[in-house]
């Protein structure tokens, strides 16, 4: 699948410290090992893209819905320029895959949130593209990390429908902030069911395998993956935890 991929790596040293990276096995690699140490700092480079920057985002789309849309130019701005700098590509990869969920974001919280049936078909926006790059074997970083929040943001959605929670988004996407608290309340009601237990250990327990599973392929691009998958979970945590103190 990523064959191809280190044709976009233009400096020799890099490219021989990339395919090194992305074909080494987890079980090989030192732990004092370069390759070990960047796929860390990719894990966590990608859980934090995706765990922290919507806390920023959901405000400000609320309020300058077009301004979270202009800063899509700025992601990709700053990822291409990341992509012209030896020793700097792959996390320009990442911040190109970032932006897909940013403008997908800035598109559905500004102006469609109301209608959750929109909300999957708007976030996978870019996923024709990310799809045609794997194949074409470029990007493996950065369209790997969008796809890994595309599929936790899927199960999420999942999770909505299967505990009938559906009708709560509506209501709170059009009320008066001030009114949503006895709303999320009987949202939280209906999550803490032995039902709503149930489903949230299962895609818990599903996001957890698939993103523990992703790092055992010994591939850089993999580590993107899991950190996007794995930190959806402590997303939803953190929604839960701030609706449960309403």
């Amino acid at each position: 699948m990523f064959s191809d991929t280190s044709s976009n790596y233009s400096d020799p040293s890099e490219e021989v410290w990339f395919l090194m990276s992305i074909r080494s096995p987890l079980n090989g690699l030192g732990i004092g090992s370069k390759a070990r140490v960047q796929g860390w700092w990719l894990f966590a480079a990608a859980s934090f893209l995706v765990s922290v920057p919507v806390f920023v985002q959901a405000p400000l789309v609320r309020q300058l819905p077009w301004l979270s849309l202009l800063l899509t130019l700025g992601w990709i701005w700053l990822g291409f320029k990341l992509l012209a700098r030896p020793g700097m590509r792959v996390w320009g990869d990442l911040l190109l895959g970032f932006s897909w969920c940013w403008l997908a974001g800035s598109i559905y919280w500004g102006w469609l949130r109301a209608e959750p049936l929109l909300h999957l078909p708007i976030e996978a926006i870019g996923l024709p593209f990310a799809l045609w790059g794997l194949w074409r074997g470029r990007g493996a970083v950065g369209n790997l990390f969008y796809l890994g929040s595309l599929f936790g943001t899927a199960l999420t959605d999942v999770y909505f429908y299967l505990t009938d929670l559906i009708p709560y988004w509506r209501q709170i996407m059009d009320v008066d902030p001030a009114l949503i608290t006895p709303i999320l309340q009987e949202a939280i009601a209906q999550v803490q069911t032995p039902w709503g237990i149930s489903w949230a250990a299962v895609l818990g327990c599903t996001l957890g395998l698939v993103g523990c599973g992703a790092l055992t392929r010994g591939q850089l691009p993999w580590w993107a993956f899991s950190g996007a998958v794995l930190s959806t979970i402590l997303v939803d945590s953190l929604f839960w935890l701030a609706a449960t103190l309403q």
